[in-house]
């Protein structure tokens, strides 16, 4: 192959490695990255476990690689390259809009996930994106993210007061006093006041109305 040259310089092509248990998949896209001109396929791989020494012995500057797969799933040889390679960067490249799948990935240390439905114009930038230090999502996971992420806020903030200061909690909405709320918990009106006040506390407020307040912003109520 002819090395690319922009403005009189010749710029290296880019080194990728292609793992997918899919035999056609695998031969078609390896073909379709041919053609683009920036890139150069090193080697290939079935499967998880067979793209660790390929890594190895390629040294690719990203591997395009499909989530599951048998032997060893995509997730799991990311995890499996980072102990090889820190800084080795890895698009996922996959047919699965699952949120597990996707969390696994980031949080596996993912620089890229794209659907395989992508249009080639988008997975030239998202490797292009990639190779620059960008990380990359395709469009239709980006609520997915958000909304994984809203739910890890929500279980956050939910375990802020206990489940007795919850109760608590509940009886200043419906504005029992200290008393009332003794009463209907079976405890003593000095353990009542003592909930109340590490309430105020976590919550950082001044008062019960403040503590209504902050609770519903956060979800809590």
């Amino acid at each position: 192959m002819v090395p690319k040259v922009t403005k009189g310089k010749v710029l290296p092509k880019i080194k990728l490695a292609v793992v997918d248990d899919h035999a056609l998949f695998r031969r078609g896209l390896v073909s379709l990255l041919a053609e683009m001109g920036d890139f150069i396929v090193c080697g290939e791989a079935s499967n998880g476990k067979e793209s660790l020494p390929l890594v190895e012995s390629e040294n690719p500057d990203i591997v395009l690689m499909d989530v599951n797969m048998p032997v060893m799933d995509g997730v799991q040889a990311l995890e499996a390259i980072r102990e090889l390679r820190k800084d080795q960067k890895v698009i996922m490249l996959t047919i699965s809009q699952s949120d597990e799948d996707l969390v696994r990935a980031i949080a596996a240390g993912a620089n890229g996930y794209l659907l395989k439905n992508a249009e080639p114009e988008e997975l030239r930038n998202t490797i292009l994106e990639v190779m620059r230090g960008n990380s990359v999502l395709a469009p239709e996971m980006t609520e997915k993210v958000f909304a994984s992420l809203r739910r890890a806020c929500i279980g956050q903030r939910q375990t802020i007061l206990s489940d007795r200061e919850v109760e608590v909690l509940n009886f200043m909405v419906k504005g029992l006093t200290t008393h009332q709320m003794a009463e209907a918990l079976y405890i003593s009106d000095n353990t009542v006041k003592t909930h109340i006040r590490h309430i105020l506390e976590k919550l950082e407020v001044n008062n019960r109305a403040q503590a209504v307040d902050k609770a519903r912003e956060l979800g809590i109520l």
